[in-house]
């Protein structure tokens, strides 16, 4: 286990040294209404980090109302150009701010600090970037009629004040997710971070302010699900959420958004086939099926956490893909050579392990781990061991449910046509992985799978330009390019009688 650890930023000490932490709501740090806090858990060690005021009902209440208000006044008269350069400032304090950002998320969150350095905190700021391109393209167009003498155009306008729900394992990138392209299309927000990892998102919020934007076009306030969560998908004067999370919730989300029928997009997680071919790389595919097992300790929602193999190479393949996996390097994630650090919560924990044991019932073979980390210090925080499990049929819980853990499980098959059966023999349709040097099958296979990703010869690849959502109960709408424009936008129709 490494031990020597990273000693904190003076930012991230200074921004830790006032507690609890408060919410963002019109422009002003404020404490919640009823007073009530909670503590943010380190999960290395089981430890409070820092106390933070807790948004109830009544605090989304002021937040839309203040959304509300921006929206109908002064944020109207901000031009496109203005809200690029207010992205673009915000884009740019996040990247002088990288290391305290990129520690905190480690802080909160459990990821190896090089994981928040490389991928969280870099790819936050090029999605603001991105969107702050968009800002100034965003536009009508004219539409040639035969029905009379019109000139007849149409407006692409924002939908209004929005809702924005984020999950805890990627909570900077996902805020980034959520609000660049809500704010560029011109819609105010109030979003809600994970109560498990709301400290990036607070932070965050600060910087929103020193870039400039007028008060109330975004507001930040963690929450609980049943509490602040509810009361934001419930609003009447919410236009649209935006939910990223689990299944379950988001069918609770789409029963409250009827009251006024605001619009909703969802991204509600997968399990994700990933389908190795004979003729693959071999290398490669072994490279890819950790990253997409073990990175950010399994907890991503596109994760190929079902790994099919062709009968003629799975033993070999399980085997050496243990024997990689056992290698890894578990600890903290502020300490520099940790490769795989701890799960988020002590609930998360419970959820895991219990998989774990739900495998072994069914009659996996746990290959490599199966238990959790215990050794030294790792007792005192969230660890479980990255393990592959053999022997798993596809109907099989492990198979079937999303674990979100270190988790995968291993599953023959004989050829392209019972790779695809089996792959989609899934409620979920996120995402999917395909190894083969054939350019003919992956094309087949790509087209066959049903997910809104499918990647070959590589895995968890993403650009703030792509696309990114799912099939079946992994969701609707898209996040990521142009499309997550449609889901800020409506349009209006606008007939001229020239006659």
């Amino acid at each position: 286990m490494a031990t020597k650890q990273l000693e904190l930023h003076p930012s991230v000490v200074k921004f830790l040294s006032s507690s609890p932490k408060k919410m963002l709501i019109n422009g002003e740090f404020v404490a919640s209404k009823s007073g009530k806090t909670f503590d943010t858990i380190n999960p290395a060690t089981g430890e409070v980090i820092v106390k933070v005021y807790e948004a109830d009902k009544e605090d989304i209440d002021s937040a839309v109302k203040a959304a509300r208000a921006a929206f109908e006044g002064p944020w109207r008269k901000v031009t496109p150009y203005q809200r690029q350069q207010l992205l673009l400032k915000l884009a740019d304090l996040i990247e002088k701010n990288s290391e305290e950002l990129a520690q905190l998320e480690t802080l909160d969150n459990g990821k190896p600090i090089r994981e928040s350095r490389t991928v969280d905190v870099p790819m936050t700021a090029e999605h603001f970037r991105y969107y702050a391109g968009w800002a100034t393209k965003i536009h009508g167009e004219t539409i040639p009629v035969s029905c009379g003498n019109y000139f007849t155009y149409t407006l692409r306008e924002p939908v209004g004040v929005v809702g924005q729900i984020i999950p805890w394992n990627f909570p900077l990138l996902m805020a980034a997710w959520k609000i660049a392209a809500a704010v560029a299309c011109g819609n105010c927000v109030v979003l809600k971070p994970a109560e498990q990892t709301p400290l990036t998102a607070l932070r965050l919020s600060e910087l929103v302010m020193e870039a400039g934007f007028p008060r109330g076009v975004i507001n930040i306030c963690p929450g609980f699900g049943p509490t602040a969560g509810a009361a934001l998908s419930s609003h009447m004067d919410v236009d649209k959420v935006a939910f990223t999370g689990e299944y379950t919730t988001g069918r609770e989300i789409i029963k409250a958004s009827a009251g006024n029928l605001k619009r909703v997009s969802l991204e509600l997680g997968g399990k994700a086939p990933n389908i190795v071919f004979t003729d693959g790389d071999m290398e490669g595919a072994l490279k890819g099926c950790m990253g997409s097992v073990f990175f950010n300790q399994g907890q991503v929602c596109c994760a190929g956490t079902r790994l099919f193999v062709e009968n003629k190479i799975y033993d070999d393949f399980v085997s050496k893909l243990a024997d990689k996996a056992k290698s890894l390097k578990i600890g903290p994630g502020l300490s520099e050579d940790t490769q795989m650090g701890p799960l988020v919560s002590d609930d998360q924990l419970k959820r895991v392990t219990g998989y774990l044991e739900i495998g072994k019932k069914e009659g996996a073979k746990p290959v490599c781990g199966g238990d959790r980390a215990k050794d030294g210090d790792l007792s005192k925080g969230y660890f479980v061991q990255p393990t592959v499990f053999s022997g798993v049929t596809n109907k099989m819980r492990i198979a079937q449910e999303e674990i979100f853990g270190p988790v995968v499980s291993a599953i023959p098959f004989k050829d392209v046509n019972d790779a695809v059966f089996q792959g989609n023999d899934t409620t979920y349709g996120l995402s999917a992985g395909v190894w083969t040097k054939d350019i003919k099958k992956a094309h087949e296979v790509a087209r066959a799978l049903k997910a809104g990703t499918v990647w070959v010869n590589c895995y968890n690849v993403f650009e703030s330009t792509t696309p990114f959502g799912g099939y079946k109960q992994s969701g609707f709408g898209r996040e990521g390019g142009i499309h997550a424009l449609e889901l800020y936008t409506q349009i209006k129709a606008v007939w001229i009688n020239l006659d």
